[in-house]
């Protein structure tokens, strides 16, 4: 047993999905590479990744997050960057890279398949994860995970409303929750105001979205681990269902 106090009254354990459960950003970064290669005639490496952020984050009321609109965005960033002299093929190939990005087999991280299992025999799991609806569906379907959930939420952002609103949903108070997931942003500090809690999992790539939000880790409601699977020995104190 844990002497911990952390999530002792947890019975509900929430997981993101994309670089918590199984790979996503690095088929970001590979696509990243490729344009920018694309566009060394016409900016740095450092100016065209910019200009896909800036193009990224007008566009996210309208695309959300997801590999859909990333490759639109590509394709925009393309053509702004080098004024409109991107080859016809050059955005054929952008097009193509985004197909390829949606077929990629699911790819699970280290000790994700023997941890879950475990913890579902304690806890109530539930996946949160935000992103195209069409393909996150796909990508918890082909995980081999699916059944394990109790209940799957996909959002087009996480907030503490949002939280908040599963809470309700699950019928549990924010004491009873921890969120496991590797952004601070979307995983750690919404759930921490809205007083549940939270561990950070880190990711070895970081989303150009979820840069710029570190802080103070020290908050009595984080803990952060190396890998998913030091989670069943440091919510070994609380009381599951």
């Amino acid at each position: 047993m844990n002497d911990d106090p952390f999530a002792a009254d947890v019975t509900v354990i929430g997981f993101d999905g994309d670089d918590t459960l199984w790979h996503s950003e690095d088929k970001f970064a590979s696509a990243q590479e490729w344009l920018v290669d694309l566009l060394a005639a016409y900016a740095t490496d450092a100016d065209a990744l910019a200009r896909l952020q800036q193009i990224e984050t007008r566009n996210r009321e309208l695309y959300g997050y997801g590999i859909k609109g990333f490759t639109l965005c590509m394709i925009e960033t393309a053509i702004e960057v080098s004024k409109g002299d991107v080859a016809v093929s050059d955005v054929e190939r952008l097009l193509a890279t985004g197909r390829e990005m949606l077929a990629r087999p699911v790819e699970l991280l280290a000790g994700v398949a023997e941890t879950l299992p475990l913890l579902a025999d304690s806890y109530r799991l539930a996946l949160v994860t935000k992103g195209d609806l069409v393909n996150q569906e796909s990508k918890i379907a082909r995980s081999g995970l699916a059944g394990l959930f109790e209940t799957v939420t996909i959002l087009s952002e996480k907030t503490s409303d949002s939280y908040l609103e599963l809470f309700r949903r699950l019928k549990i108070e924010p004491e009873q929750f921890v969120m496991v997931g590797n952004s601070e942003a979307s995983d750690v500090w919404p759930v921490i105001a809205a007083q549940g809690w939270a561990v950070l999992v880190p990711y070895p790539l970081t989303s150009m979205h979820e840069t710029g939000f570190s802080r103070d880790l020290s908050s009595p409601r984080l803990r952060t681990v190396a890998c998913i699977d030091e989670l069943p020995a440091l919510v070994s104190g609380a009381g599951g269902s």
